[in-house]
Formats: structure tokens, sequence, C-alpha cells
């Protein structure tokens, strides 16, 4: 392999690993099993040339991992609508925070992960991508294959459920 394609992969790596890895976890349920799937798409990334995806290499990633975990699941004759795992509160909240703010911020997040995952799964699947993964309507559309204002909507829809049900827990 060539020092520069070779380079090229490690900082695509340390770039995207972790992302992906959330990505895949949250759609599969498994952290042992996003692993397996998220090594399987740097390895469809090590198979390419950087020029092709010089510019697309995010969505690439992206749409990749999705698809492996898709044909995983078909095999395996499991829906994609799994139970998610939420994000624990270390990776979400700064320390500086006092104690009461983080427990009601802790609270607050899992009542939103508990509606988000009561969601069907290309609402839960937009929203995390948007808001965990921070990718936009355009690379969201890429990796899913969903118009961008398909997107949109099923984000706006997505969220004003989980809004309603906020209020009524309230």
């Amino acid at each position: 392999m060539h020092p520069k394609t070779r380079s090229w992969l490690a900082q695509a790596l340390q770039d995207h690993e972790g992302r992906l890895l959330r990505y895949a976890q949250s759609l599969m349920g498994d952290l042992d099993r996003a692993r397996d799937v998220v090594q399987d798409t740097f390895l469809k990334l090590a198979h390419q040339q950087p020029k092709q995806i010089d510019g697309y290499l995010t969505p690439w990633l992206f749409r990749v991992c999705r698809n492996l975990i898709i044909d995983l699941q078909r095999k395996e004759q499991r829906m994609m609508n799994q139970t998610l795992d939420a994000p624990s509160s270390e990776q979400l909240f700064s320390p500086k925070a006092s104690p009461h703010d983080q427990l009601e911020m802790n609270d607050k997040v899992a009542q939103v992960m508990r509606h988000l995952t009561q969601l069907p799964g290309n609402q839960q699947e937009v929203i995390r991508l948007k808001f965990q993964e921070e990718l936009s309507y355009k690379e969201i559309a890429e990796i899913t294959q969903l118009t961008e204002s398909n997107i949109g909507f099923l984000i706006h829809t997505g969220i004003r459920r989980i809004r309603k049900k906020m209020e009524v827990s309230s």
C-alpha cells in the first residue's frame, strides 16, 4: 500500500471511527457487533482510491456502514427497530455543572432518549444522524438515500412527537 494511502486511511480512522461506532451501535444495540461492522466499513474503505471518495468521505463511510448493518440484519432476519442505548451522561455533560443541574439534565436526557426509542426507526435514525453525529441534511440524504425534504419532515415530525410526550410526562 502506498504511504499516502496508508496515511489517508489512518486519518479517516482517527476522524470517523468513534462516530461510526456510535452510529452502528445505535442501530444495532450491540457494541461488539457494531465494532465488527465498523471494522468491515474501514476494510471496504481500504479497497477504495482516495481520489474517488475525496470530498464525500463522511457520507460514504456512514452509507457503507448503514448498508452493512442492513445486510447483516437481513441475514439474521432481525428488524431495524431494535431498542437503542442512550449515550452516557459523561459523554453529554460537563463536570462543571452543579450536581442538581446534572441530575436535572440527566433526567431530561433519559426522558428524551426513552421517547426517541419509541419513534419509528427512520425517524430515530435521521434524528441521531442530525443531532448526535451533527451531519447536514445533504449528508443524511446521501447516507439514507432519502430526499433532503423527507429528512426535514422526519426530523420535524419526530421532534414534535418527543415534545408532545415530554409535555404529557411533565
